[in-house]
């Protein structure tokens, strides 16, 4: 149960970063949602700037959850095509960096568009996460876009796209809250298991 959220601090370098001990980093492509989830999970609409602009985060963002109980890490979206190859190789710097130096980081939750498949650049943080152990799952976001079964359906090719268990992906919607309960129930997990 999510009681109050803050934003902390952002970062745009290695020495900027913070470590908490226990942290939840959502990655994604650009305009997958990640602030709308962001904001939709802590009850709080105004918590992370949304735009309707791709590439909009372009720092890491720290949010203290519980008065510091964990903390939820916005990174910054990948493969946005407006913005010169420069910009791009530095957020990829930027989130490697991250992925790399975090000590208290327990899981990434990996959103990906339901009405698209997985780009490029979505296999590629997969094989990144499973060749450096890196817990995650896999949300598939914006699921109110589509009817019950079109989303079921959605969720089974995207599995497939992904190489991963069926169990292993959520659907979820900021708009209706589907799937919402499930993924308070596994951050809930995350936070009790890194406590033992």
């Amino acid at each position: 149960m999510i009681t109050n959220a803050e934003f902390v601090t952002s970062a745009s370098n290695l020495t900027q970063m913070k470590n908490y001990a226990i942290e939840i980093a959502v990655v994604g492509k650009s305009n997958v949602g990640k602030s709308s989830f962001i904001n939709s999970i802590c009850n709080n609409k105004n918590l992370a700037r949304t735009s309707k602009e791709p590439g909009r985060t372009r720092l890491i963002n720290y949010f203290s959850i519980n008065n510091g109980e964990f903390c939820l890490v916005d990174l910054p979206g990948y493969g946005y095509a407006k913005v010169s190859k420069e910009e791009k190789i530095k957020w990829g710097k930027l989130i490697e960096n991250y992925l790399q130096n975090s000590h208290g980081l327990k899981c990434i939750f990996m959103l990906v568009d339901i009405r698209h498949d997985p780009t490029e650049d979505d296999k590629l943080m997969i094989r990144y996460l499973y060749h450096y152990r890196i817990p995650f799952i896999v949300i598939a976001t914006k699921s109110d876009k589509l009817s019950r079964s079109a989303g079921l359906r959605r969720k089974n090719q995207i599995a497939n796209c992904l190489a991963l268990g069926i169990d292993n992906l959520y659907v979820y919607s900021s708009q209706n809250r589907q799937g919402k309960e499930e993924i308070l129930t596994r951050i809930s997990d995350i936070v009790r298991n890194s406590q033992l």
